[in-house]
């Protein structure tokens, strides 16, 4: 099953992401300019481009343990994924700088408002990944160091995850299940091997 599941996906290039990316945004803006979206169609806007940043950080960090786990190779996608996660992002900021807030006690929330804070938090540290998603960075910071930077994406899904706990009013199973699949696969890329003491002999 799984090869052919990589049969697959070895006939679809990844700039196939890039050319489908901006569908749903367009979708959802247009939803709110005809009136689809409710009487606030500003904070639906928000609340759907954050949904769709989080779907996308969660298939980025799903490409390794499907690899490991599962057998399907989705590595060609993952630089296009984080890309489009970081447009995303950008457009569910925008939409709260723009439509929202309108650019209003722009830094009293940031500061005030914690869910605001780590939402933040998160943002400026997908800068560097995505600034660095690009053949020409790998091959100036090396590959090492390349791996090392983009190691963030775990901090930036744990604040992302976070974010959506703490915007949400009362107990809501939603953001619960999500931070439930970040914790999973996160925990998944663990490798028992290198625990301390694992596999090590016992003390008499």
């Amino acid at each position: 099953m799984a090869g052919q599941i990589n049969a697959t996906l070895r006939r679809v290039p990844a700039w196939v992401l890039y050319v489908l990316a901006p569908i749903p945004v367009i979708t959802i803006f247009y939803l709110g300019l005809t009136g689809e979206l409710g009487i606030d169609p500003a904070k639906r806007i928000e609340h759907e481009l954050g949904l769709w940043s989080l779907w996308l950080l969660i298939a980025g960090l799903a490409v390794t343990p499907l690899r490991r786990w599962a057998g399907v190779n989705l590595l060609k996608f993952r630089r296009a994924i984080g890309v489009i996660t970081f447009f995303y992002l950008l457009a569910h900021l925008l939409t709260w700088l723009v439509l929202d807030v309108q650019f209003q006690n722009v830094w009293a929330d940031i500061v005030k408002r914690w869910y605001i804070t780590v939402g933040m938090a998160a943002f400026v540290l997908m800068l560097p990944l995505a600034f660095t998603s690009n053949t020409w960075s790998v091959k100036r910071l090396g590959a090492a160091k390349w791996r090392k930077l983009h190691k963030l994406i775990y901090p930036i899904a744990i604040l992302g995850a976070l974010h959506f706990l703490l915007l949400v009013k009362g107990f809501q199973w939603e953001p619960i299940l999500y931070a439930t699949i970040i914790a999973g696969l996160l925990l998944s890329r663990i490798h028992p091997e290198r625990l301390p003491g694992f596999g090590s002999p016992r003390q008499a």
